[in-house]
């Protein structure tokens, strides 16, 4: 058992996302609803680049909604905003209900599968699609990807390369600082149609009106029924299985006052504001057993660590859960003095679980389409 406090001289990440707290603010506070209703959709629209925050629970749907009512826009304004930001938590609330499952085929079977690999020349961002070539650099890069082109390459792997979404998803999840797995995995089944009526599909047409690309003669530069027709491009063909580990980092014993509750923290709640100002013993944890089954690269890693500094007397440790309840005098006290944040990916940790930040805390149901859990949360707008 190994544990460390974090050392606030060590090297900032290369992320070109700040993880300061005061910065992250700043950042929903500069959001303009009606520049992104607008634009969201051109890889240089306004959107708010807050979905890694998000997704780590450094701040919730809920505090960007209550920023931006603050400031008077009317309804119509908002909407569309709100909207993307309750397609994430319409996802949370599959995720709750159906677990495991989130893994599955949800809706029905993936039709038109060949394989359930991945397929080679996305991995090496040599599809010669340049725009997604592109963005699959940048996202080896930066960890990030606009949501537009996750939808291109999305289509370009499952429904013109015809490979199941399960594998793919993970190399994303793998990369992204905001994986967030059930709006990661919900994603890309609605895209190949696990997760809905019909398979989505672009072409270069419409590649080059978002991405502002003038690239012609691809496999995909032809009319929609053509590419919903045609067979795997020779570019597609070659597939591979995709594998990975995530090195944790290594820790010390700290000191632990096992007369006081102590706070858990993960990759999915770095929450700064939670439970602030109380004395606690405040754990971020990093589960190797988790990590292995759920793998992130070494930039995921590093932007957790990064947030993680914003909470006040936050300590490291890598190991389990049952770790930290062994602290105490016993497995009774544990569960009485340790609390998290309920998530479908820690129901395991013991204690008290509580209440995530909802924006829509009264529509917690498991609904079968987007629109039909919308049109319930609009009702509360």
């Amino acid at each position: 058992m190994n544990f460390n406090l974090f050392d606030n001289t060590e090297k900032q990440s290369s992320s070109p996302f700040p993880t300061q707290f005061n910065e992250i603010l700043e950042k929903v506070k500069q959001i303009n609803p009606s520049k992104y209703a607008q634009t969201r959709n051109f890889i240089n629209g306004a959107v708010t680049y807050l979905s890694p925050y998000i997704s780590r629970g450094v701040i919730s749907g809920k505090l960007v909604l209550d920023q931006i009512s603050k400031k008077g826009y009317d309804k119509s304004t908002i909407e569309k905003l709100v909207q993307e930001l309750a397609w994430r938590e319409y996802y949370q609330r599959i995720w709750q209900h159906q677990k495991e499952a989130i893994w599955t085929d949800l809706k029905q079977d993936q039709p038109g599968v060949d394989h359930h690999q991945m397929i080679t020349s996305v991995v090496e961002a040599n599809t010669s699609i340049e725009a997604i070539d592109t963005a699959i650099k940048k996202l080896y890069q930066t960890g990030y990807m606009h949501n537009h082109v996750r939808m291109y390459t999305a289509a370009l792997v499952c429904n013109i390369g015809k490979a199941h979404w399960s594998m793919p998803a993970k190399w994303m999840y793998y990369h992204l600082l905001d994986g967030d797995m059930a709006s990661n995995n919900c994603s890309w089944q609605w895209v190949a149609a696990a997760f809905s009526s019909k398979k989505y599909y672009f072409n270069q047409d419409n590649v080059n009106k978002f991405t502002f690309s003038k690239q012609q003669g691809t496999f995909i530069d032809d009319s929609y029924e053509s590419i919903m027709d045609m067979s795997v491009p020779k570019k597609l063909m070659q597939t591979a299985e995709f594998s990975a580990t995530t090195v944790l980092p290594s820790t010390q014993p700290p000191p632990f006052d096992s007369n006081l509750p102590t706070l858990i923290y993960n990759g999915y709640n770095l929450d700064p504001s939670w439970h602030e100002g109380e004395q606690a013993n405040r754990i971020l944890l990093l589960e190797p057993a988790h990590f292995e089954k759920y793998p992130v690269s070494e930039k995921v890693i590093n932007f957790i660590l990064e947030l993680a500094k914003n909470i006040k007397g936050i300590q490291l440790f890598t190991g389990e859960i049952n770790q930290i309840v062994q602290l105490y005098p016993s497995s009774t006290i544990a569960k009485e003095k340790l609390i998290s944040k309920e998530h479908p990916l820690f129901t395991h940790y013991p204690g008290i679980k509580e209440n995530r930040d909802w924006m829509f805390p009264e529509v917690n149901g498991l609904y079968p389409s987007f629109f039909s859990y919308w049109n319930k949360c609009s009702k509360y707008l």
